[in-house]
């Protein structure tokens, strides 16, 4: 199997990233109480990169997965310290879960997080997304605190601190 490969967004990946930002959380879609809400969020995932950096991750140039980092004092959301670097809307195509891409992606922003000489990490997650959530536990994100529920969802923000 080829490996997963990083690179910058582009935005010719615009249209791309936004069709596997939804098709990723799909699944999940009977849980929220307005998944077509939702899904229009992340049909304009690629509106972060106004405020961040996309990661996308390809196998054999193919685009199987992206994720959002947004740097320190960029702006937040309010339930984030805005000190805090964070990770956002980390999406992996289906097919192509299980091979290490989600930890791919989160390992770089936790890189650039550290590039920006930032002492922690955070992101957004919900113990429905029990493998990615799982992945974030084992990779050293920790319960920080209840975030407002997102459609009738409950979500938390995790926090990891990184050695200098």
């Amino acid at each position: 199997m080829s490996s997963t490969v990083l690179r910058e967004f582009r935005e010719a990946d615009a249209q791309e990233i936004n069709r596997l930002a939804v098709t990723a959380f799909e699944e999940f879609g009977s849980n929220y109480s307005d998944w077509p809400a939702l899904a229009a969020f992340y049909g304009r995932m690629s509106d972060l990169a106004k405020s961040g950096e996309i990661v996308v991750a390809e196998i054999a140039a193919n685009i199987v997965g992206a994720v959002a980092y947004i740097p320190p004092h960029r702006r937040k959301a309010a339930y984030f310290d805005q000190a805090w670097p964070v990770i956002r809307s980390l999406v992996v195509d289906p097919r192509s879960r299980g091979v290490g891409v989600g930890r791919a992606l989160t390992q770089e922003c936790i890189e650039r997080a550290r590039r920006d000489g930032s002492p922690v990490i955070a992101l957004h997650s919900s113990a429905i997304l029990k493998v990615a959530l799982t992945m974030y536990l084992r990779m050293g994100f920790e319960w920080h605190h209840d975030a407002p529920p997102v459609y009738g969802v409950p979500y938390a923000v995790y926090l990891k601190k990184l050695l200098p």
